[in-house]
């Protein structure tokens, strides 16, 4: 798991770019990056170059098809850049609003906390963190990580 990057001139920065490819964001741009940045700095990385990209579902499905050989729309996928000594970690991160949206209803959560879910676990994906893909994979070290920190970014307001 990567963490701080001295050997960045400069101590590096945190640099998180949101995209929508056909679709309104259900979070706004400025709340994407400050939960990303939380991340990034909750794990000690001092210099990041991210990428979030909303997209519709059938756009995804052929992201989904093209690069994991899986059929129809999933809610995120993640692409982590390989490492190079110097450089900040990068990576890019697809969401599918439309399957999170499905995903916060069976789980009876808001969509917005769901989208925050769903950038908290591309960020972690992106640092090197993985879970098993079957159903243990909320008991998993890197879910329980993830819910402590969508917990500290994106407290759930009571009504």
């Amino acid at each position: 798991m990567p963490n701080a990057r001295p050997d960045l001139p400069g101590g590096g920065a945190l640099r998180v770019a949101v995209h929508a490819a056909g679709v309104r964001l259900p979070l706004g741009r400025t709340a994407v990056q400050a939960i990303a940045r939380g991340v990034l700095a909750a794990e000690r990385v001092r210099a990041a170059e991210l990428s979030f990209t909303f997209l519709t579902g059938r756009a995804m499905a052929a992201l989904n098809w093209r690069h994991l050989r899986h059929r129809g729309p999933t809610d995120i996928i993640t692409f982590e850049l390989a490492p190079v000594p110097g450089r900040p970690v990068s990576g890019d991160v697809y969401v599918c609003p439309d399957v999170a949206r499905a995903h916060a209803t069976a789980h009876r959560v808001p969509l917005r906390e769901e989208i925050a879910r769903l950038v908290v676990h591309g960020t972690l994906h992106v640092l090197g963190h993985a879970h098993p893909e079957d159903e243990s994979r909320t008991r998993s070290p890197m879910w329980r990580r993830q819910e402590r920190l969508l917990a500290r970014l994106y407290p759930v307001r009571a009504a």
